[in-house]
Order: C-alpha cells, then sequence, then structure tokens
C-alpha cells in the first residue's frame, strides 16, 4: 500500500509549486491544474532525498518572539541607518567583526549569518571553514565587543534554545 507521505513527502511545498505554476502560466484551465499538479507531486519525489533533514523546532513560541523580535529590529535599524545616511555632517565608521560562535547545527548558522543580513547596517560576509566564527561588517561601530554581545543576547541564544537545546 502507498503511504500518503510516501508519493507527497512535502505536502507544503508542493501546494506552493503548484500556486506558482498556476502564476506564472496565468491561467486556471484544467489542464493547467493537471500538469501544475503532476509537476507538484513529481518535483519533491526527486528532490527531497537531497534536501538535508528538517529541524526540530524545540521551543515554537520561543521562535515566534524570535520572528517578532527581528521584524522590530529590522523597522528599528532602517531609521537608523537613514538617520546615519541622511546626516552629511556625521561620520560613519564602518568596521569588520569577527563574530564567534556558540551554533552548532549548520541550519541554524545560517539562520544567524540572514537574521544579521536583514538588518540594515549589518551584513553577514563570511563563514569560516571550521564554523566557529562569522565575519560581519557593520555600518557604523562604537564599540566592538558591545556589538558581538547584542548579536548573541538578541539573536544566537535564542536560536539556540529554539532549535540545538
Amino acid at each position: 500500500m502507498i503511504t500518503p507521505r510516501s508519493w507527497l513527502p512535502t505536502p507544503v511545498l508542493s501546494i506552493l509549486l503548484l500556486i506558482v505554476w498556476l502564476l506564472l502560466v496565468r491561467s486556471y484551465a484544467f489542464g493547467q491544474f493537471v500538469l501544475g499538479g503532476t509537476l507538484a507531486i513529481v518535483i519533491p519525489l526527486l528532490t527531497y532525498r537531497f534536501w538535508d533533514a528538517r529541524p526540530r523546532i524545540k521551543k515554537p513560541f520561543k521562535l515566534l518572539r524570535y520572528g517578532l523580535r527581528v521584524l522590530g529590529d529590522i523597522v528599528t535599524a532602517n531609521f537608523e541607518v537613514a538617520y546615519l545616511i541622511s546626516n552629511p555632517w556625521r561620520t560613519l565608521k564602518p568596521h569588520f567583526i569577527e563574530y564567534p560562535l556558540i551554533l552548532e547545527e549548520r541550519f541554524t548558522i545560517t539562520l544567524l549569518a540572514s537574521t544579521i543580513s536583514l538588518t540594515p547596517g549589518t551584513v553577514s560576509a563570511n563563514l569560516r571553514m571550521d564554523g566557529k566564527s562569522l565575519l560581519i561588517h557593520a555600518l557604523n561601530v562604537d564599540d566592538e565587543e558591545a556589538l558581538i554581545e547584542q548579536i548573541r543576547e538578541r539573536y544566537e541564544r535564542p536560536l539556540k534554545e529554539i532549535y540545538e537545546c
């Protein structure tokens, strides 16, 4: 007997693929539903073996809180960067920082790097080959240690609690 899990390994991805297909062809004809549905089933079946294992979320409510914190930080940082750029008499102090990681999983390190890059004024530039530190460029740094501690407390520790504990 064929179980639903064996022929539909990622139902959310399949639905998303069907929606994207219908938007790309700009048609809701029956034939497009059939073709899009076939692709939405076949593509995940052919590719799911190459994906990393999905991370287990240990604390989903902390993930929601983390997402809201990141969203708030993005909005706040947009205003700060706009203020810094719009004041020509203010001199910026751009700086590269070697950020030591406490995270160990590739997925959580990727989330941290993406979070840093999403926040205006900071960009994740490089991950060392050993995965022990992240090179970050910041637009305006007064205190390097304060920035490292801020990233650790606001982003890295919550990610460790959510995914790695």
